[in-house]
């Protein structure tokens, strides 16, 4: 806690340069993802610099619950490709089937970086990157 007993709460905001709606689909149905409030640009009332005209109906913000997670997403600027470099998300999961079920479902178009696999951390671990180019990591709840 901060010195004046203030929390703070960090969450990855996402931008799928234009594939944000796609992106929140794929995730509800890969891990349950619930879309807890989403505006498209048309619903505000001030004009976006910048934004090419048919992008009016991509997503301006996006908030997004997995499992105990916020996550927020964006269409942001809508101009190519996702873009994500320099981090992963990780995913603890309770059970080896749960892990191979989030593998799976995750990796469905993208890339494995590592095939799950026994660790000397964990029954269960895998990278992967999605089909968005994002990164994950898979692993079983560690108990001692």
């Amino acid at each position: 806690m901060a010195a004046n007993n203030t929390q703070i709460s960090i969450q990855p905001y996402l931008f799928f340069n234009g594939r944000c709606e796609e992106a929140l689909d794929f995730y509800r149905s890969a891990l349950g993802a619930e879309i807890v409030s989403m505006m498209r640009f048309s619903d505000s009332p001030e004009p976006h610099p910048g934004l090419q005209a048919g992008n009016e109906n991509k997503v301006m913000h996006a908030s997004v619950r997995i499992g105990e997670t916020m996550l927020m997403a964006s269409d942001g600027r809508c101009d190519g490709e996702p873009q994500f470099g320099g981090f992963t998300l990780a995913i603890t999961v309770p059970n080896d089937a749960e892990a191979d079920r989030v593998f799976d479902a995750l990796g469905q178009g993208g890339k494995v970086e590592m095939p799950m696999t026994k660790t000397f951390w964990t029954s269960k671990f895998g990278m992967l990157e999605d089909r968005f180019g994002l990164g994950w990591m898979i692993s079983v709840e560690h108990k001692p």
